[in-house]
Parts: structure tokens; sequence; C-alpha cells
């Protein structure tokens, strides 16, 4: 039982530290001091922080003491406790986090003691994400831009899976970013993007449907609007050909980290978990089997498991707004996968889809299941079955 516990409000040029004894009494505000009072390998003394990441974390982790994340919204209403006028400041932010650690340690779990692979994983994998959304968001934009002065470009490329994401459509913008440079594109500089793009079959056919395409009649801004805006959309472009590159690099270092990892090879073998998405849910996971006791603490954290509202005799079960919104992005692309890779996943799906639920209510359902079963193949290190998995689909 530890009788010192220590609270710590991070920032980025200094950081706050306090200590306490079982009574509450502070007992220092520098972290050198932690040693004086009784802090030893055998007995460190807890950590309450506000953050999971950064150097000051790192270091706190190698010396292998409890550290306990504490959600900021709960630090507040922790703070309310304390001072009843509302009043804040960094060494109180401190000393509230160090009282949960002493009142309430049960509540709170500590960060979990991943392997420096899996927190590398998590570091790539989670940039791969974010590199994907910027993705998403500047192509919108470019696509929104073009919806402005050069609507045709857009129906250019309608029927290929990467839109405006596919090289084709990049180069060829980058090479005529007007309609009227568009149009002015010979066959043989046609040729020359489709090549430059990396198109290797059926370049002939393609020309001639640009070509076609690209000098249809269309409504055209003024010249010199539309040079600006045929600026502009170069910008973007470049913004976006920045993306893309960050989300493909990202891809592949994030793959490359999670073939090496130990449970890979669990992971993917369920049914829609490739290596991209197999290294998401391992980043937001960890490798430390303990982190989660229980299948129904994993579900709750992912947000599958819906919650219960019960006061009187009014009884409500609700979705889980309170989740990890990474693995919840993962889990969508997942189940997703799953309803064509196993067919006992779209047994149960179409089940839950037969009474009426709809189809994200159907899709979390199932999501829900294939946690449960990831869960048992980690904690006991054995590989998916299909049989195990759903018994009962013939």
């Amino acid at each position: 039982m530890n009788s010192v516990f220590c609270g710590i409000d991070w920032a980025t040029d200094h950081h706050d530290i306090a200590l306490l004894d079982e009574t509450g009494t502070l007992l220092a505000k520098l972290l050198d001091l932690l040693a004086r009072h009784g802090d030893n390998p055998d007995n460190p003394i807890p950590v309450a922080i506000e953050t999971s990441h950064g150097l000051l974390v790192a270091c706190l982790r190698a010396t292998g003491r409890p550290i306990y994340v504490i959600n900021p919204l709960t630090a507040a209403r922790y703070r309310d406790r304390y001072a009843l006028s509302r009043k804040k400041s960094d060494h109180l932010d401190a000393k509230v986090l160090a009282h949960i650690l002493r009142t309430d340690p049960a509540e709170h779990r500590p960060l979990p003691a991943d392997s420096h692979l899996a927190q590398a994983i998590t570091v790539l994998a989670r940039a791969q994400q974010d590199a994907v959304w910027d993705r998403v968001q500047t192509g919108n934009r470019l696509r929104s831009h073009l919806r402005e002065y050069f609507p045709a470009f857009l129906t250019v490329f309608r029927h290929f899976r990467e839109g405006l994401a596919s090289p084709v459509s990049r180069t060829l913008l980058a090479a005529a970013p007007t309609p009227t440079q568009a149009a002015q594109l010979t066959r043989p500089q046609l040729r020359a993007v489709l090549k430059k793009a990396g198109r290797q079959r059926e370049i002939t056919g393609e020309v001639e449907r640009l070509h076609a395409l690209l000098r249809e009649p269309q409504m055209h801004q003024p010249p010199q609007v539309e040079q600006a805006m045929g600026t502009k959309a170069l910008a973007l472009l470049r913004q976006f050909e920045a993306a893309c590159t960050s989300a493909d690099e990202l891809e592949a270092a994030a793959v490359d980290a999670f073939t090496t990892h130990q449970d890979a090879e669990i992971i993917t073998s369920f049914p829609g978990l490739g290596h991209l998405t197999g290294a998401r849910v391992l980043a937001e996971l960890g490798d430390d089997h303990t982190r989660f006791t229980t299948a129904r603490a994993l579900k709750a954290y992912a947000g599958s498991a819906p919650i219960t509202r019960s006061s009187g005799r009014k009884t409500t079960v609700l979705a889980r707004h309170i989740k990890n919104q990474r693995l919840v992005s993962a889990g969508y692309n997942w189940a997703f996968a799953a309803l064509t890779a196993s067919p006992g996943a779209r047994a149960h799906y179409d089940h839950r889809r037969a009474a009426e639920e709809r189809h994200v209510a159907a899709q979390r359902n199932l999501f829900n299941r294939l946690l449960g079963c990831l869960h048992h193949c980690l904690t006991h290190h054995i590989p998916y079955s299909e049989q195990t998995a759903f018994p009962n689909t013939t």
C-alpha cells in the first residue's frame, strides 16, 4: 500500500508537481524529491498525469512506476471538491491529481506496460490514420474548388476507385489545371501523361476517352478568373499530393513494423483484418494483455457495447459516445470487410438486420462480437477459428 502519491500538471515549458501523504498533506513540489519520500524500485510512488504522451511520460515509464492517465474532464470534476470558488492554478491541478490517487485509486487504471515495438506501431498507425484524414479533407477542398470552374474534370475519373487520389487524375490536373488547357491537350500529350502516372495497359483506349471528354462543350469562367482558379487548384493539388505521399509512406512503415510483432499472426487470422487495419487495432489495444481483464472492458473501451441508464422504473439502452474514436474507425472497416470474408459474420449481420436493426447498429454489434473473439484469442495466444466464433452458421 502506497503512503505517498504524486500528481503532475504538465505543460510545454514547465511542470507542476505535488507530493501528498496518505492524509493529504503536501510534502513536496519537486520531482527530484521523490526519492526523499520513500520512492524505490520495490515500492515506486504512483503518478497521476493528464497525458499519455511526451518525454516526461517516457521518462516516468522508464522508471517502472505506475502511471495513471486521468482524463482532464475527470480532473475538473474533482477540482470542485477542493475549491468551491472554482479557482484554478497549475499547482492546484497537480494536488487534485495526487488526491485522485489517494482517494480513488481503484476507479482508475494504470498506463499499460506496452512494449517499445507496440508503442512504435501506435505512433506510425495513428500518423497514417491522420494522413488519411488529411488526404480526405484536402481532396474534398480540391473537389469543391473544381466544381466552381472545372466540373467536367470530376466526371472524367468518376469510375476510378481512387477518384481524385488516383495517380492519373493528379498527373493530368497538374498538366492542365484549367478547362481551356485541358481541351488543348493532344493525343501524344495525353499518352505521356498516362505513362508518367504509371499507366501500362489499355493506354490507347484511355487516351481516346480522355481526348473526347476533355473537348466536350462546357461553361467557362472569364479567362482571367479561370486562370486564377487554375493557380489555386495547383496550390491545393500540391497539398493533396503531400497528403497522399505521407499516407502511402506511413502505411508502408506501419505495416513493416506490424508484421514483426508477435501478435500480428493472431490479429491477421481474423476475417477482414489486413495488415494496415490490424496495425491500427494493435495500436489502440497495445500488447499488454493484462490491460483489459475481461472482454466486456475491451468492448466498453471500443464503444461497441451499449450503455444502460436506469433510474426508478425507467431503463434505457443507448449507444456509447465516450469511446476510442480511432479504434471505432478501424472497427467499422474491419466489420465491413468481414461481411465478405466470413460466412459467420455475414449470417450474424443478416440476422440482426432481419430483426429490424439499422445497418449501423447491426455492424456495431458484429464489431462487438469480433472484439470478444479477439480478446479471447490474444489472451490465450490462439488464432481465429470460424467454427468457434460462429458455431451455429450453416
